[in-house]
């Protein structure tokens, strides 16, 4: 249930215009299931999205972050969800 609410929090400041920081609404969703531990293929099957968009939208959010691995990014999307927590 929890990752349900994540998401729905998620989405519903995305749709009020809350959402400020280096990732896009889409690429905020794919850091989500990346750090849930989805694969490309496995993320590509739950957005219903080519395998290769998905590829290019993790290359972008590693860039975009300054980032070399996956685990950086499930690592940097926690501390992003504590901080807007305590905020």
């Amino acid at each position: 249930m929890a990752p349900l609410v994540a998401r729905a929090r998620t989405l519903a400041e995305s749709l009020a215009g809350r959402r400020t920081g280096p990732l896009s609404r889409r690429q905020y969703e794919i850091a989500e299931l990346i750090s849930q531990g989805l694969m490309n293929r496995e993320i590509a099957a739950v957005l219903h999205l080519s395998e290769r968009t998905v590829e290019t939208h993790v290359q972008h959010i590693l860039t975009r972050l300054g980032f070399t691995n996956r685990s950086q990014i499930a690592a940097w999307l926690v501390a992003e969800r504590m901080r807007t927590d305590s905020a």
